[in-house]
């Protein structure tokens, strides 16, 4: 699945992965493969983030929404 990161200014991350979890307004929560179609509050944290390759590295957020459709991850930040 797709995972895009951006904010105002730039795109931060596009790529493929399998795992992502996320700092939730209601607590954190992952996406995985062929997730519900789903809209969200991001709250300041990280995201932890788990490639194709199985590299897992994490993205820091001020706050943010998610929005996940279609194995198509879009994350937009401050």
């Amino acid at each position: 699945m797709t995972l895009e990161v951006i904010n105002p200014e730039k795109p931060v991350y596009k790529g493929q992965v399998v795992l992502v979890q996320m700092p939730g307004a209601m607590g954190s929560f992952e996406i995985m493969y062929n997730h519900a179609p789903l809209m969200a509050i991001l709250e300041k944290g990280r995201l932890k983030v788990i490639d194709e390759e199985r590299n897992k590295f994490y993205i820091d957020i001020e706050s943010g929404v998610v929005e996940v459709r279609n194995n198509h991850i879009m994350v937009i930040t401050p």
